[in-house]
């Protein structure tokens, strides 16, 4: 996030002085991937240190001043310079409240879902937080961390499963009643994440992913085929997003922020993901 220092000849809805919130990546907002929703793969778009469709190189985005490509599609000015206070949520959505949303998404979470939820690092406890807007009437949190759990609680989490692997399962399965959830939100991304969250799931239900894949998450397509399970998400495309919940961050109705329990300099950029890497902070919020 930023305030604009510039604006470049062909930009036309921004202007110097408007506070934006950025994704990610950079899109046009226009192509037809983006209006289908999918703008993480827009034709015209790309990542932060990489380079734009011209070829030329676009900056990393932690960085004091960053050049922003397409950045009519990119950007989401909020209405005037917010309240320091807000900041910590408005940052969550340009990703990690957004990348939970789509794991609720892409699960198909909605009034009355039983869900859990697997991972508690900051998407995963947006991703309750995103349950628990979409209406989900239960939801289960699989965490070890006190201090994340009590963030979970305060966002929707309805109940606590601390053990993992066979028996994180059965200890769901069994919270539950005897049957997975109706929606499996999995915000890790490894191959033990994966086989937990498939087999968390009823027979017919669905498992939304967004954790990015490491250490080899398999899909066990006859245990799918046999359950009628199914399997949906991806990198999440989460400026579609930003419009949807910005207006409720700034009501005050919704509060994702509260994931980044620590702040830091932008001077101390590794020692920040330090912290988090040791689990000494669940997500760090840096300032200039």
């Amino acid at each position: 996030m930023g305030v604009i220092e510039q604006v470049g000849s062909e930009v036309d809805s921004l202007h110097v002085g408007d506070f934006v919130i950025a994704p990610f990546y950079f899109c046009d907002n226009t192509c037809v991937n983006c209006l289908n929703g999918v703008s993480t793969s827009c034709l015209g778009g790309g990542w932060w240190s990489a380079v734009d469709r011209n070829g030329a190189p676009v900056d990393g985005a932690q960085g004091e001043f960053v050049r922003v490509p397409q950045a009519d599609g990119t950007l989401v000015a909020t209405p005037g310079v917010p309240d320091d206070a807000l900041i910590p949520s408005l940052l969550a959505l340009s990703d990690v409240m957004g990348t939970g949303h789509h794991a609720a998404i892409s699960a198909g979470v909605t009034r009355g879902s039983t869900v859990a939820v697997v991972g508690d690092g900051a998407v995963g406890l947006c991703a309750i937080l995103a349950a628990k807007r979409l209406g989900a009437s239960r939801i289960i949190a699989m965490s070890r961390h006190a201090d994340r759990q009590a963030i979970a609680r305060k966002f929707g989490a309805t109940d606590i499963v601390e053990t993992r692997g066979e028996q994180g399962v059965a200890d769901l399965i069994h919270v539950l009643g005897g049957i997975g959830a109706d929606c499996v939100l999995e915000c890790v991304g490894t191959k033990e994440s994966m086989d937990q969250a498939i087999r968390s799931t009823r027979p017919g239900g669905m498992v939304g992913y967004v954790g990015v894949p490491n250490g080899g998450p398999e899909l066990p397509i006859r245990q799918l085929f046999n359950s009628n399970i199914g399997v949906n998400g991806g990198v999440a495309p989460v400026r579609g997003y930003i419009e949807e919940l910005l207006p409720e961050v700034l009501a005050g109705k919704l509060n994702p922020g509260l994931v980044f329990d620590r702040e830091m300099p932008l001077s101390e950029v590794a020692e920040a993901y330090a912290a988090m890497d040791k689990r000494h902070a669940t997500k760090v919020l840096l300032r200039p």
